[in-house]
């Protein structure tokens, strides 16, 4: 009876170390393969820096380490690149998923029962561990240090792995995987660099940040140019204040003795302007400086220049991008302004997520929480306040047309970042409807027609009502059925009309009621008065009579 056990015992610990093994789970262009590990015990004995020498050394030591157990090609390149998305990113795609549970299926009672499946992203594994381990027949889902040197000798033998397998249906070869690596490589590569508005969105983020930053450079370089130039000719900066025209005539001229004999009329337009340059430089009161200085403010007035130059080319091709992807947005608020509130909101599409509230103090985030802090009026325009059409409105009228600007550009913003136009031509109808009825309520606000009196027609043009008094006599011989004159004057009075003639009467005798208090009040006091002197007078009287 011992002996059976022992032999039992001994029966039960060869089929456990006959159904330990690994599984690996590789990618392929071709589609997904599943390796197995031949000699798992001498796997875990070995250290991973040993690996690659002790099993991957050559091409016959790799096809008895490993060897091809499944294979599940794709459907399409459609196929390849939306699994090798998911790869990347992590995630289990359907086409895994079921190779997977075909494959290592926890009721699927068959030979590839497994301890352990190996994968080369720690993203995927977790993946794998969340959501598949209840419905494989897998105890663990193994990456590290080992199962990296065991993908890389299987990528580097995966033509002789692919071509020396057991498993029917599979004539993929080494010349097919790298054709069908290329084609994804490709397909993936579009994918990724794929026209996107995002993308756009961050040349436009860009574009207006650096022409920010431009605008304070220029003016500090040209803030140096004159203080320098300045200690030698200080009555010119008052004479031209442009910062490149000041330095194109610090470049051409250099001291202030040639500015007499230098012909400036294609800097300077003003015949004037050039004239009183030219007498101020003989009677300047600056005082002399070294060649070395002159060289040194040359230098900095020309990267004024240039910096001008750029900045203009930059403003130019911010222009372009605005009009090619946010043509509504920009006919309404302008180049420089769309671009600031699409930096600001991050994306385009952002933006196209903003109510029209919010866009209108976009911008003046902190005006906002300081005014709920300290319970004062909220700011009723951030950004925005800068577009044309604001300027054109009357200072107390701003607000107003703020909030009409904000609500029409909001919906511009949605027309241009989810509006999907195969023809290639771009519809600006929402940008230019949106400028013509913000532009009439302009009109309004200023003193057009009364809003009463205005009426739309089919064209969208106002146009005036003409009224007329009430003729009784026309109304009369008219012979409208049921009218007559008696019955006009025992009509019921509307509401408001009965409401405002109770408050008139109300009124009249509230008034009433005042004045007769006022005139007892003087019967009381002269009645007070006439006693006071009547009994002055009794005194009188008695004092003679004594």
């Amino acid at each position: 009876g011992q002996d059976c056990k022992e032999k039992k015992n001994i029966t039960s610990i060869y089929l456990h170390a006959q159904r330990e093994k690994m599984l690996v789970l590789f990618e392929t262009p071709a589609g997904y393969s599943l390796f197995k590990v031949s000699d798992e015990k001498k796997l875990k004995k070995t250290d991973a820096e040993d690996m690659y020498e002790n099993f991957f050394s050559s091409s016959a030591d790799a096809t008895k380490f490993v060897n091809l157990v499944s294979f599940r090609p794709f459907a399409d390149t459609a196929d390849a690149v939306s699994a090798a998305t998911a790869c990347v990113e992590g995630k289990v795609s359907k086409g895994l998923k079921s190779f997977l549970k075909k494959e290592l299926g926890s009721s699927k009672k068959s030979k590839k029962a497994t301890d352990s499946l190996a994968v080369a992203d720690k993203a995927l594994a977790v993946s794998l561990n969340e959501k598949l381990m209840s419905s494989l027949n897998c105890s663990k889902v193994v990456h590290d240090a080992k199962t990296h040197e065991l993908f890389r000798g299987i990528r580097q033998y995966m033509d002789e792995l692919m071509e020396e397998n057991n498993v029917d249906d599979i004539n993929v070869t080494g010349s097919d995987l790298r054709a069908m690596q290329l084609g994804l490589s490709h397909s993936l590569s579009r994918y990724k660099l794929k026209f996107s508005s995002d993308k756009v969105d961050t040349m436009i983020v860009q574009a207006v940040g650096l022409l920010d930053e431009l605008d304070k450079e220029i003016n500090t370089y040209a803030m140096r140019v004159k203080e320098w130039y300045g200690w030698h000719f200080p009555e010119m900066q008052a004479i031209v204040a442009e910062n490149a025209r000041y330095s194109k005539v610090v470049l051409k001229c250099g001291y202030r003795t040639e500015i007499r004999n230098t012909d400036l009329s294609d800097i300077l337009d003003d015949e004037l302007v050039e004239k009183a340059v030219k007498e101020a430089a003989e009677v300047s009161m600056g005082t002399e400086i070294s060649d070395l200085d002159i060289v040194n403010i040359k230098a900095l007035a020309e990267q004024v220049l240039s910096m001008t130059e750029y900045r203009a080319q930059l403003f130019e091709y911010l222009k372009n991008r605005m009009n090619a992807i946010a043509p509504n947005l920009t006919i309404l608020v302008g180049e420089l302004v769309g671009a600031r509130l699409i930096s600001h909101a991050g994306s385009l599409m952002n933006l196209a997520k903003q109510p029209a509230s919010t866009v209108q103090i976009l911008g003046a985030e902190k005006a906002l929480f300081r005014a709920l802090k300290t319970k004062h009026d909220t700011p009723k325009y951030g950004l925005i306040y800068h577009a044309s059409l604001i300027g054109q409105a009357p200072t107390k009228h701003k607000g107003k047309i703020s909030r009409v600007l904000a609500a029409k550009a909001a919906l511009a913003t949605r027309v241009d970042a989810l509006s999907d136009e195969t023809s290639g031509e771009i519809d600006t109808t929402v940008g230019y409807e949106g400028r013509a009825k913000v532009e009439e309520r302009i009109r309004l606000l200023e003193g057009g027609l009364p809003n009463a009196a205005k009426s739309a027609n089919k064209d969208g043009q106002l146009t005036a009502k003409t009224t007329s008094k009430y003729n009784p006599v026309a109304a009369t011989s008219s012979g409208g059925v049921g009218h007559s004159d008696a019955n006009d004057m025992v009509l019921d009075t509307p509401a408001k009309a009965k409401e405002e003639s109770e408050e008139e009467e109300n009124g009249s005798s509230k008034k009433k009621d005042k004045k007769a208090k006022k005139e007892k009040k003087k019967d009381k006091k002269k009645r007070k008065a006439d006693e006071i002197e009547g009994s002055d007078g009794d005194g009188d009287e008695d004092e003679a009579a004594k």
